[in-house]
């Protein structure tokens, strides 16, 4: 729900350091296996019960995650990069809930795999609808600049990342912000379903 406006005032920002990035030979490629690596990193912290190191961590992360599309654009973007980009998204945020399960599995797991549940809801409306629009050629409205069609919702990347934050401030009510956001992530997914059914009539 954010994502539009926070990318726009991001972006300037993104731009000067990902011009510095090319300059120096980094590949956007690159830029996105940090990106996922400081993730599972983060993942890893949080395990281990280390929630603000995982919070400092899963910044870092989607930090890369926003210089790799701007490295991509400042260069050639590729079919192979978009893809790549979205594929080490959604394995990074399963692997958020699944260390909060890990890292007290009487108090976490199940709403973590609640979480985990509604995320395959949300995220397979998601590509199952970018799949089709790319199939139609529809307009990319939303946003233009990304590497496929985006069908927006409650629970974006921004909403998702606050939720983390959340989180790793207060672990002990995990379960029930993990609850809480599989809620909204229901949500989402409703809207994605009615959306998607309706603009591929």
């Amino acid at each position: 729900m954010l994502d539009r406006w926070l990318a726009a005032a991001l972006k300037p920002a993104l731009q000067r350091v990902a011009h510095r990035l090319v300059r120096a030979g980094v590949a956007a490629d690159t830029v996105s296996w940090v990106g996922f690596g400081l993730g599972l990193a983060a993942a890893a912290a949080i395990a281990l019960q280390r929630p603000l190191l995982g919070l400092a961590l899963i910044g870092a992360s989607r930090l890369c995650d926003g210089l790799d599309g701007a490295v991509a654009r400042a260069t050639t973007p590729t079919d192979r990069g978009a893809f790549l980009d979205i594929a080490l998204d959604f394995l990074f945020y399963a692997s958020i809930p699944l260390a909060f399960a890990l890292a007290d599995p009487q108090a976490n797991a199940l709403p973590a795999a609640v979480l985990l549940a509604a995320f395959i809801g949300t995220g397979s409306s998601f590509l199952a609808f970018a799949v089709m629009a790319e199939r139609r050629g529809l307009e990319r409205v939303a946003h233009p600049h990304k590497g496929m069609h985006f069908l927006g919702g409650l629970t974006e990347a921004s909403e998702t990342l606050a939720c983390f934050a959340a989180m790793c401030l207060w672990p002990a009510a995990f379960p029930w912000l993990a609850l809480g956001f599989a809620a909204l992530c229901a949500l989402t997914t409703a809207s994605r379903l009615w959306a998607g059914w309706t603009r591929l009539r």
